[in-house]
Formats: structure tokens, sequence, C-alpha cells
């Protein structure tokens, strides 16, 4: 029988779990632990169903019993079993057992692994769908150090048993991927989604460590995670390192900056400081439980109908270098944005934007493909405790400055505008810097590209230094490259 016939078109075969279970099971070499917790032993019973499995499988375990787990893995600070924390100490004891206990002299060709979750299913009042994490800590060659991956979900489905069969099929594509796809870390973050359909899971962190992964940069593959339709947003701190949204988020107040910070700009800088201090004077705003958020969201980071990972990298560095938070989103309108912060917390929310951003909002155009039109939008964006902060634009031909009570929107929308200026959704920024309301990022970005004078004195303290030293946004100075 001929294998392609008249007509055929190329794809990409994919393996089934059960193909991929069995290719692990028949290799001599790879031998490990599963310990999961919160979801049954999903993942492991896969591998058992496959056959072959007792040349794989070291130990299987499942800790539920709190005082059990504390015995076995130690008792978290935050007192909670969910956390990437708990993950790690899981990964960290399964391998350590196995290195003791399984002497290498005797097995000199075995790659050891421990694969781990940590998970809390959909409750019984549905009203809680769960999240989880799950990680694995391997070698795809004795004499070198662990390869370590780790990952966050949240689970979307409605029943308890579905989420543990999802979660199952997750795990073999992550133990599959590993091994197999570990030379190419964006096909296999790709392959993770394999039998699984998108709506079932989100994966909203990643984090590759080790030998195997030195050369790659996670915020990056953050990104992968938005293009690939993996997770509407991710977030990384000043650090650089991805962080869990819910984390940093949860029961916070958030005051959140969106803009293209091509690059981060004096005007940038000086909407944060004003909005973040009108933002704390507010009623039951506490400093220590507010958080501010640089958002960049995924249609800024096109070019030509791509993403520009470069372009992407070199916003994400400086951002993270004046020591904020970032967060990349998929979310083209300020309500969705508002609404995936509602998901963490119901605490007072600031947006700071610019005259025209405000103008956007007040635009029919963007939510005609919603049934309700701009009301559902603006139901959805000021119902919450939410306030817009507006940083006021200079006209450069007439000197005139725009702000909240001069601003024009269509006549469709003027009464609309009229209400939630009138209730003090949108209040002026007042105290700001009128000397620098002629920088505009678009022009400090063909200065730099261009190598003309003047650019640097448009940018905050350091930041000109850092786009020179690390050749940020294309940069052709002459100071010495730095690794970042």
């Amino acid at each position: 029988m001929p294998e392609t016939i008249l007509g055929d078109k190329e794809f990409e075969n994919i393996p089934s779990i059960k193909s991929k279970a069995l290719r692990i099971n028949l290799n001599e070499n790879i031998y490990g632990t599963f310990a999961e917790i919160g979801a049954g032993q999903e993942t492991v019973r896969n591998f058992f169903r496959a056959g072959g499995a007792s040349g794989t499988i070291a130990k299987t375990m499942s800790a539920y019993d709190k005082d059990f787990s504390d015995a076995i893995y130690g008792i978290e600070e935050d007192g909670r079993y969910v956390t990437e924390a708990r993950l790690i100490k899981m990964l960290s004891h399964e391998i350590n057992l196995i290195e003791e206990r399984i002497i290498r002299q005797k097995h000199p060709n075995k790659l050891f692994f421990a694969f781990a979750n940590t998970v809390a299913t959909i409750d019984f009042a549905k009203q809680y769908k769960g999240h989880g994490w799950v990680g694995i800590r391997y070698q795809v060659d004795p004499k070198e150090a662990y390869n370590e991956i780790t990952l966050h979900v949240r689970f979307h489905e409605n029943d308890a048993q579905l989420q543990q069969v999802t979660l199952g099929i997750l795990g073999v594509n992550l133990i599959y991927g590993a091994y197999y796809k570990y030379d190419q870390p964006k096909k296999l973050l790709r392959y993770l989604y394999d039998h699984i359909d998108k709506d079932k899971i989100e994966i909203d962190t990643i984090n590759f460590s080790g030998p195997r992964f030195k050369d790659v940069d996670n915020r990056l593959m953050s990104l992968q995670l938005i293009k690939n339709g993996m997770t509407d947003a991710v977030m990384f701190g000043s650090d650089g390192h991805n962080i869990l949204p819910a984390r940093i988020l949860y029961k916070k107040n958030i005051l959140a900056l969106r803009g293209s910070f091509r690059p981060v700009t004096k005007v940038n800088i000086d909407m944060f400081e004003r909005s973040y201090e009108m933002f704390l004077a507010e009623n039951r705003v506490e400093k220590e439980r507010t958080e501010v958020i640089f958002e960049i969201t995924l249609s800024n980071l096109r070019a030509e109908g791509e993403i520009d990972e470069e372009d992407f990298m070199d916003r994400a560095k400086l951002l993270c270098s004046l020591g904020h938070t970032v967060m990349i989103s998929n979310f083209q309108e300020y309500y969705k944005l508002v609404e995936y912060f509602s998901r963490y917390t119901k605490m007072r929310m600031g947006l700071a934007m610019g005259v025209n951003n405000l103008v956007d909002i007040f635009d029919e155009k963007y939510y005609r493909h919603l049934s309700g039109g701009i009301l559902e939008a603006f139901g959805k964006l000021f119902f919450k405790d939410l306030k817009v902060y507006l940083y006021p634009m200079k006209d450069p031909e007439t000197g005139e400055y725009t702000n909240s009570e001069n601003l024009k929107v269509h006549p469709r929308m003027k009464e609309l505008y009229k209400f939630f200026k009138y209730n003090g959704k949108v209040v002026d920024i007042t105290d700001y810097n009128p000397k620098i309301l002629d920088i505009f990022s678009r022009e400090v970005l063909s200065k730099i590209e261009n190598g003309d004078e003047g650019w640097e004195e448009m940018l905050p303290a350091g930041v000109s230094e850092i786009i020179k030293n690390k050749h940020l946004f294309n940069y052709k100075g002459t100071a010495e490259k730095v690794d970042n």
C-alpha cells in the first residue's frame, strides 16, 4: 500500500498520548518518580496503561493528607500547598531520593527524572475553577546537571474529572517534550497542547532552567504563550524573571499604565509618578497593598504583521531595569484589561493614560463585536471601583493644552462622556511637567535609529546609558555592548 497518494498535503503527525508514554517506557535509561497531589495520579496512569512501565517508574505517590505532605516536603511559610515553592520542594525531594537509592555505579547510563504537580481542581459550587503547578526535573545526559521546566495552569473546564484527564495529558506532553524537544523549546511549548483544546486549560507562566536551557530567555517564552493562544497575559518583575499574575495581583489595588514604551520617556515616567501620587491619595488605597503595572498590548508589538521579538526584549529590559513590573497582554480594549484584573482583586483600580487613549475608548468602532456595543464595554470597564487619571496633551502647533474639560469625543458619545466625568470616573493629572509635553516616543526612536543627537535628555536619568550599553532599539553608537 502506498504511504501517500495524489492530493495529499504535508502535515505534522502528532503521536498519541499512549505512543508518547510507550516511547518513554521503552527507553531503558529514562527512570524516575511521579508525585502528584490534588487531582489524582492522572499522569502516571497513562504510563501504566501504555505498558512497560516497570522500566520507567521508580515510585509513584500522592501525599493528600496535609500532615503527611508536610512531613515529607516540609511546611510552607504561607501555609499553602498549591504554590511554586511547594512544587520545587517536591521536585528536589524526589530527585534527592533517587540519587540516594539508585547507585550510579550500577546504572551509569540512567537518565533520572522527577515529575510533580500540586493542583486544586474545581470546587463543588463550581465557582472556583482551580489551578495548579506542574514541573519536571530531569537529565538528558547522566553526567550533566539537571534541567527543569515548571509551569502554572488555570483550569477552564466545569467538571473535576475532565480537569483530571486534561492534567494527565498535559503531564505526558511535558515529559515527552522535555526529553525529545528540549533542543526546540518553542516547539516544546506548542506540543504541551497536543490532544488538548486550548479552551480547556490555560498556561500563564513557564520557566526553563538548566544546562540545556542556558540560552533560553524565559521572557521570550512568555511571549510565546500569548502568541500561541495559551494565555491572554503574562508578567515579569524587575529582576526579569517570569512571575505568576495571581501572586502579584491577588487582593491588591492596581494602577496600570498602557503604552508602547518604545522607548520609555520622561513623559511616561511623569505620568506614572503623578498618577501614582493621586492613586495613593484615594480612599482605601494603601501603598503596601498597591501594585503598579506597565502594560504593553500584543498589538503594539507587531511589525509588518509579525511580532518583533527583539523589539519586545528591548522594551522589557528597559522597563525592568527601571524597577517596574511589566505585563504583556492580548487585550486591545481597556475593558478586557480591567476584567482580567478583576479575576484577582476587588480592590480599587486606576488607569493612567493620555488624551488620545481616552478618546479611543469612546470610539464606537472598537465595540461593534459586542451585542451591547459600547454600553456593554463601559459597563464592564466602569462598574468596578475604577478611575481614569488623564495626562494632558499639548498641541505642537497652537500650544493649546487638552484635558478632560476640553477634549472632544464623537457627538453621540458626548453625554456618555459627561456622565463619567461628572461621577468622578475621569480626573485630570494637574501636577505635571509642562516642559516635557513635546516629547514623543516615536521621535526619540527615530533619533536613536538614525544616530541623531539630542535624544538622551528626552529620557529618564540612566535610560540612555542602558540603551547605549546594551544596544537597544537598534542603537548604532560606539558604546561597548554589555550582556544582559
